[in-house]
């Protein structure tokens, strides 16, 4: 089983001043790697569908529109779910959310735990960021956290999202979650794209949308 974690928005809580609203990580899980080693060739074909260069990144906040919608209906068809957790910042309080790292690593724990009863024995990537020493401290925290009854998670790594179009999928995933929320004219035009992958997306703390 392999997990692939990214998140968008940012984990600033100045939201007068332009820290996003929302803070969401999104894992893509996929049971078996036959179905991952199939979606990663998709990418890979889709760039040259798309006239694009063979190393182009495919990052939501960066993507033209149509290059999102192109790469979320070629996903859709793929063998993979996805559980996203949607952080409201203004109902956020405790001075431990002040602090970058300490406020990723839960938003990271809780989708996990709303994910664990589907994991068995994953190999979790996460899109490399932070320092070695927080790279170790999440991997810790996370097994700590998540496998308490038994092994969910076998084994944290890290990877460069410019490299790995799996990481790149979960990329294009939480964008298209964290554009729901955003209020814009096209909010839902991404994410019914890929809703049918959806396993579980959970806003915390909990607001009418």
């Amino acid at each position: 089983m392999l997990v692939y974690v990214d998140e968008s928005g940012d984990a600033g809580l100045k939201l007068a001043q332009g820290s996003s609203a929302y803070f969401v990580v999104a894992l893509v899980v996929f049971e078996d790697e036959e179905d991952a080693m199939a979606a990663e060739q998709r990418i890979s074909l889709l760039r040259r569908e798309l006239n694009l260069h063979p190393r182009f990144e495919f990052k939501f906040n960066k993507s033209r529109p149509e290059h999102r919608k192109s790469f979320l209906q070629a996903m859709a068809l793929y063998g993979f779910f996805y559980y996203g957790i949607v952080i409201n910042k203004s109902g956020l309080y405790g001075p431990g959310f002040r602090i970058k790292e300490s406020f990723y690593k839960y938003a990271t724990q809780l989708v996990f735990l709303n994910a664990r009863e589907h994991l068995e024995n994953a190999r979790v990537y996460i899109d490399a960021s932070g320092d070695r020493q927080f790279r170790r401290e999440i991997t810790s925290y996370l097994k700590r956290k998540i496998n308490q009854e038994k092994r969910h998670i076998e084994q944290v790594g890290f990877l460069d999202s410019t490299k790995n179009d799996l990481i790149q999928l979960a990329d294009m995933i939480s964008g298209a979650i964290h554009r729901s929320y955003s209020g814009k004219a096209d909010a839902e035009s991404y994410i019914k794209l890929i809703r049918m992958r959806e396993a579980g997306v959970q806003i915390w703390p909990s607001l009418k949308k």
